[in-house]
């Protein structure tokens, strides 16, 4: 075991900053990966600053990454030294619970280690992300990148792209249907993207008129303006499906009369209590009101595959690592189209 580097954060009020930490061994089933580029994702921010009351310090955040195999297990036979591979969300789970052997680890009953601030055996007691030179990661948990995807833009995919693939691909998005994504960011942007590649008739919902142009580029087939009652009133009943990408507390009773009979909305951006839920349009229109978190290794797979055959990758502004704590400033402001990346090759050896 020997040291590498990475930016940790050392508590809730301090700034990411250069910080060593030693990887694990390989073992006989791990892949070590030397890390090419990590997108930052809002979890980051929130982990960082303690948002949620369970972080662990020093905290290394990053679970979008994308990197080169450096070393493989004696027992790993179907990945190659150089390959270009990926990690995400999480690092392990049980394997044998019924999520995890129905290929839904993301809902491992007995809890998943995460990429990064949780529990482990290996070095430091708790688990490291991206923000690093490289990651040692059980095979099972290691995505390859098809050829022809930009590794830099195909890094928020493992978040952002699987957060937002895999309830569309859950409620049969599919050519016919007419799909409302609400909210133009970093989840929004890619749900946008992968319902107009899906076939649906593809409607951005946002407060913000500003937003229109680009949501028309990135694939919506229309803007609705959310804040515009006449608006909202004339697509009564037109949707069979809402990803509701917010990620903030927010009134979501607001868009349920835009659904059809037997309609879903899906919530992924905002996490803990809400508006108080108005059963009112549920009972009167069997419609629904649903979560949804990120997908299984498995779903991941395919998704970077669709990903690759449609052009797919996450608009992107590449950084440099000491940047991360601006970064941070921006994306708090919203400022930034529509994620970051940070080019790890600018992490001092």
């Amino acid at each position: 075991m020997s040291s590498i580097s990475s930016y940790a954060a050392q508590s809730a009020t301090s700034p990411l900053a250069p910080h060593p930490i030693t990887r694990r061994k390989v073992g006989a089933k791990d892949v070590q990966i030397d890390i090419e580029f990590c997108g930052v994702c809002h979890t980051d921010i929130h982990q960082s600053r303690n948002d949620w009351n369970n972080s662990n310090y020093p905290i290394v955040p990053g679970h979008e990454i994308i990197g080169k195999i450096s070393a493989l297990g004696s027992d790993i036979k179907h990945l190659k030294i150089g390959q270009r591979v990926a990690v995400g969300c999480f690092v392990d789970s049980c394997h044998h619970c019924s999520s995890c052997k129905a290929d839904l680890e993301q809902y491992c009953l007995n809890g998943f280690t995460a990429t990064y601030n949780s529990a482990t055996d290996d070095p430091g007691g708790f688990t490291y992300g991206g923000y690093s030179q490289s990651i040692v990661v059980d095979n099972h948990f290691v995505l390859t990148v098809p050829d022809g995807l930009d590794p830099a833009g195909a890094a928020p995919l493992l978040c952002a792209g699987i957060t937002t693939y895999s309830p569309l691909r859950h409620w049969g998005v599919k050519p016919g249907m007419t799909v409302g994504i609400i909210g133009l960011g970093g989840l929004g942007h890619m749900g946008v993207k992968l319902s107009h590649a899906m076939g649906a008739k593809t409607v951005m919902i946002t407060t913000s008129k500003n937003k229109a142009s680009d949501a028309l580029k990135l694939g919506a087939d229309e803007v609705l303006i959310s804040t515009d009652a006449d608006a909202m009133e004339a697509k009564t009943n037109q949707f069979d499906f809402l990803l509701n990408t917010i990620p903030v507390p927010h009134d979501f009773n607001h868009y349920m009369q835009l659904l059809k009979v037997d309609g879903t909305m899906c919530i992924v951006g905002s996490i803990g209590p809400n508006a108080e839920l108005n059963t009112g349009p549920l009972i009167f229109g069997r419609k629904s009101v649903a979560g949804s978190l990120v997908g299984g290794i498995k779903e991941t797979q395919e998704m970077l595959e669709f990903c690759a055959k449609h052009n797919i990758t996450s608009e992107i502004e590449l950084i440099k690592m000491e940047e991360i704590n601006h970064a941070y400033e921006r994306m708090l402001k919203s400022d930034v189209k529509y994620r970051f990346v940070i080019d790890m090759n600018s992490l001092s050896q």
